[in-house]
């Protein structure tokens, strides 16, 4: 089971702070896990409306959108960073 965490704004856009989910046989990368994210629920156009800028990390390290899933994997969402 894929577990999905969700930090910052994106955790108050979306009201929740992880979930599990059972990934679907045709969701094998990032990108197809967010765009399964978007047909199951309006809510995440609001994480991915940013110009595409919303960090993924997978089993704790950053990746790009093309990056492979597993079963088993840890994907976290993440704001873009901001610095002052």
């Amino acid at each position: 089971m894929l577990s999905i965490q969700y930090f910052a704004s994106i955790r108050e856009a979306l009201d929740r702070k992880e979930e599990k989910l059972e990934l679907p046989a045709d969701v094998n990368s990032v990108q197809a896990l967010i765009d399964y994210l978007l047909s199951a629920n309006p809510h995440f156009e609001a994480v991915f409306n940013e110009g595409n800028k919303t960090l993924v990390a997978v089993n704790q390290t950053v990746v790009d959108r093309n990056h492979p899933l597993s079963e088993n994997d840890e994907v976290a969402f993440f704001p873009p960073m901001t610095g002052g």
